[in-house]
């Protein structure tokens, strides 16, 4: 899927991702200012979370909830490497049964399985968004 969208399209824009996931595993790519952040808080809103969402960018991983699911954010700018993710405990959150939100993905992409949802955002002018989905089955 490909879409262009400005951010009172937001909202619609989350639901798609929602209704064409095959995982529960999202990786964000995107430059620094182009909205991951505010997507993930539209998502997490589309999914049913009542939680206030902001970017972990200092705890790396925030957690929401809702009726039916755990939701967590992580943004992993800060990471330098694999042995960094394994002392926050990564494999553990890999291994819940929880919806997965991840901002910064490059350094966790080798230890997924192959199956996760890929957002590319770039911005094609000022006020647009162009957002990339794709599944890795």
């Amino acid at each position: 899927m490909e879409r262009i969208y400005t951010l009172k399209d937001i909202e619609t824009v989350a639901k798609q991702i929602i209704d064409i996931a095959t995982s529960n595993i999202f990786l964000f790519h995107a430059d620094m200012g182009m909205g991951k952040t505010t997507l993930i808080k539209a998502i997490v809103k589309a999914l049913g979370s009542k939680d206030r969402v902001s970017s972990p960018t200092f705890s790396l991983v925030n957690e929401y909830k809702t009726e039916a699911n755990s939701i967590y954010h992580f943004d992993l700018y800060r990471i330098e490497n694999e042995e960094e993710l394994y002392d926050f405990g990564i494999e553990d959150y890999l291994n819940k049964n929880a919806i997965l939100l991840i901002e910064w993905p490059e350094i966790i992409t080798p230890l997924l399985n192959k199956n996760y949802n890929i957002i590319e955002i770039t911005s094609p002018n000022i006020e647009d968004r162009k957002l990339s989905f794709l599944n890795i089955c």
